[in-house]
């Protein structure tokens, strides 16, 4: 009891800060976080999602495929601005001031990811020295780069929350995001850090929610509830012609995004479903079954023929992010992986739409504690190393 009582009383407030690659806005929390490693714990105590403006999403997603320089750099600056309004707005929800905050973990905005290129390279904006300056609170930004410069591809970080999080003694478990990207964290019961298996599965929202703006002329951003998805029928000359896509079949340790699952591939598949004639809402399906079937892929390929059967029938996959959210999408994978149990965050009293944010106020905290929070076995790393580039704020102290 007197350990338990300490921790509390150790316990420091950190603000994650996410924007994915859906680019839907931000995503900020305030936490509280103590201890470290398998001994972390952390409680979330409020969440804003912070919309982009449609002018200013228009801008970043064109930016992550034809950028200039003088764009992208213009866009860090006042990416920066809006991260910092972010912080403040749930600073007061909250009900905390700036001065409460030890620090803010922002994982900016990716532009652009490229681990497979001469130079492996990645590029997040939101200039931390503005979320600084216009909180004066201390932040840890640009996460995945040391990771790169370590041999790793940068991504996925979040496995390390995961780990420390929600591992369990019986169950093993397979922490399934979806966001604009797909990742899982496989862990195996009592799961050591070494043990975890972590990578990009393909697309998460990004594919649907592209497909969703094209075919209702820019009216909706995504398929609420996944009801639209829900009246069509899935083309399976289509949905096979998208899961033979390279990506998929490369082995892990792996990673994506818009640079091969972005607006070339999106105009590919609607030119192909125009080809077979296909009713809008089967062309949202086949979109949503694609992504179902890319996450139940990845499984059947790279975690399955690693465990037994009994650790299979035990599985637990809990689902977060935004596509946690959409029930058309959670039962296609859900039949696909039967029987394995699919649960999501919020089953677990878990928020699905901060975890994300929640994970980059944790990294942010072991970062101010010197503590290595990559997973090698997962970025391909030659090492762990702590990640981030800390900007001190108006308390600082080393």
């Amino acid at each position: 009891m007197r350990k338990r009582i300490q921790r509390r009383r150790n316990a420091r407030h950190f603000i994650g800060l996410m924007s994915g690659t859906s680019t839907d806005g931000i995503d900020a929390v305030v936490a509280s976080v103590s201890g470290t490693a398998r001994g972390l714990k952390a409680q979330l105590m409020a969440h804003v999602q912070y919309p982009w403006p449609k002018a200013l999403r228009e801008r970043i997603l064109c930016a992550c495929l034809h950028g200039t320089v003088a764009e992208i750099c213009e866009l860090n600056f006042l990416l920066g601005e809006h991260f910092a309004r972010a912080a403040l707005a749930v600073i007061q929800k909250a009900g905390l001031k700036p001065g409460e905050i030890a620090a803010i973990g922002s994982h900016g905005q990716t532009v652009h990811h490229l681990p497979r290129a001469k130079t492996p390279s990645t590029l997040q904006i939101a200039e931390p020295a503005v979320i600084a300056e216009r909180t004066g609170i201390t932040t840890v930004a640009d996460f995945r780069v040391r990771d790169m410069a370590a041999g790793g591809q940068g991504a996925p970080l979040v496995p390390y929350v995961d780990w420390a999080i929600h591992a369990d003694k019986k169950h093993p478990r397979i922490l399934q995001n979806i966001g604009g990207i797909g990742n899982l964290t496989y862990l195996p019961p009592n799961a050591r850090l070494d043990q975890v298996q972590a990578f990009d599965t393909g697309p998460g929202n990004m594919v649907m929610d592209a497909v969703v703006m094209a075919l209702s002329s820019g009216r909706f951003t995504y398929d609420r509830g996944g009801s639209w998805a829900a009246r069509g029928k899935v083309s399976e000359k289509l949905l096979s012609r998208l899961l033979r896509h390279p990506f998929l079949a490369r082995k892990p340790p792996k990673t994506t995004g818009r640079e091969e699952f972005g607006a070339p591939f999106v105009q590919s598949l609607l030119n192909a479903a125009r080809e077979l004639r296909l009713k809008d809402e089967d062309i949202i399906a086949t979109a949503t079954m694609f992504t179902a079937a890319s996450i139940a892929q990845a499984y059947q390929k790279f975690i399955f023929p690693k465990i037994s059967a009994k650790l299979i029938k035990d599985m637990q996959v809990i689902l977060g992010g935004g596509g946690a959210k959409n029930p058309t999408l959670q039962n296609m994978l859900a039949e696909l992986i039967s029987p394995v149990t699919v649960l999501t965050q919020d089953d677990l009293g878990n928020s699905s739409a901060a975890k994300e944010a929640l994970a980059f106020a944790i990294l942010a905290h072991e970062t101010l504690n010197h503590r290595p929070s990559n997973v090698p076995s997962a970025t391909g790393a030659k090492r762990s190393v702590v990640l981030g580039k800390i900007v001190p704020g108006n308390s600082w102290k080393e």
